[in-house]
């Protein structure tokens, strides 16, 4: 689940290339879960690897929030450090509400438990990237992502295609806007720290972005027969300026590459995991 902050200058929401319809992983799963179409099988030199870095995980950089918040300056440069030299942290004492995180969480599991049929009357459709399915597809020679999403633009509002917001779990939807609130107040603490480590007026890199996107992701990887040949998202950096992101407490999926060693997140409780994306480096 992001919450990503981008440059826009117009006022019409922005478009997306085009995505190629792919088949639903968790209902390949459900059909037959010990097949692995080769589509998603990875090159053996893209594969998941064996070499134990989940000693690093203990080094990855965590920032409160409430420190910098108050101006902390051991904080601040605690943040600039992680930016530079890590590009993410994970951010404690950060004001979203644990009840809020867990409704959050439970909606989602909910939506992706639905039928097919139901989940499709949120289809995204191919030529944008609001709702349910896959984006990014762009050749049928593309390895695939073992992974269905949910994606949504939450701010500003006008961007909203409500079309694709679920209304089934009851109550998704005041869900996710209640998140998406407590999220964006994070995002604009960080974007004033942001500024400060960069010598700038607190109020600025907001200034600078004029308004601030958020899309919504969730992301669901359903069990896979052979987890060694796939991965549940390729690499890559966020075109945005940062990601927000909420893990499962008890699933260490996420890695993230640091001085080409790929590093295990280990979920702290409650803690949000932050993503310095290309418009911020």
């Amino acid at each position: 689940m992001g919450s990503n902050g981008t440059f826009l200058d117009n006022e019409e929401a922005p478009t997306y290339a085009p995505s190629i319809p792919v088949p639903n992983v968790q209902e390949l799963v459900r059909k037959d879960p010990l097949q692995v179409p080769q589509r998603y099988v990875r090159e053996v030199e893209d594969r998941p690897k064996d070499t134990d870095t989940s000693y690093l995980s203990s080094v990855i950089p965590v920032i409160d929030l409430s420190l910098l918040f108050m101006g902390n300056n051991e904080e601040l440069t605690k943040l600039d450090r992680a930016c530079l030299e890590w590009g993410f942290f994970q951010v404690v004492n950060h004001g979203v509400a644990k009840q809020v995180s867990q409704k959050m969480k439970d909606a989602a599991a909910e939506f992706f438990e639905l039928s097919l049929e139901e989940k499709n009357k949120y289809a995204m459709p191919s030529d944008d990237i609001q709702g349910y399915g896959h984006a990014y597809v762009v050749s049928e020679d593309q390895i695939l992502d073992w992974s269905d999403a949910l994606i949504l633009l939450v701010h500003p509002s006008h961007y909203r295609k409500l079309k694709f917001w679920p209304n089934s779990p009851k109550g998704l939807q005041e869900i996710i806007e209640e998140y998406s609130n407590a999220i964006r107040k994070v995002a604009t603490e960080l974007f004033q720290s942001f500024s400060l480590i960069m010598e700038m007026d607190k109020e600025a890199l907001l200034g600078l972005h004029k308004q601030l996107v958020q899309a919504y992701r969730v992301n669901y990887y359903p069990p896979c027969s052979k987890p060694d040949q796939v991965l549940g998202v390729s690499p890559h950096s966020d075109t945005s300026t940062i990601t927000i992101l909420m893990q499962e407490d008890d699933v260490c999926g996420l890695q993230i590459k640091h001085n080409n060693e790929w590093v295990p997140v280990n979920p702290i409780p409650d803690a949000l995991v932050v993503n310095v994306g290309d418009v911020f480096e």
